[in-house]
């Protein structure tokens, strides 16, 4: 009976590892679109942009440089790793 216990908690661990690569995926894409200059009338643009944007709120302005690319290059990047690990970790304790 353990053992399918276990089986579920590695699932759920899996799936919220998941989750959290997929936004941090997101953030990825939403930052490769603005160096690009992806065209923002394009409706798949938009939306990973828009999505980037709410899951990166809390650390938008984080750091101000004068270059705007390079402001969400920073701020978004440090969003994008701390999605990935803060995943990670919820997985692990899970996983124990």
């Amino acid at each position: 009976m353990k053992e399918r216990g276990r089986g579920a908690l590695d699932v759920v661990a899996t799936v919220i590892a998941t989750i959290f690569r997929i936004a941090a995926l997101l953030i990825v894409l939403g930052i490769l679109f603005v160096v690009l200059e992806a065209n923002t009338g394009n409706s798949i643009v938009s939306f990973v942009l828009d999505v980037a944007d709410f899951l990166v709120g809390p650390f938008d302005g984080l750091f101000t440089p004068k270059d705007p690319k390079l402001e969400v290059v920073i701020n978004y990047g440090i969003a994008a790793v701390i999605y990935v690990v803060v995943g990670s970790l919820i997985a692990r304790l899970i996983r124990r």
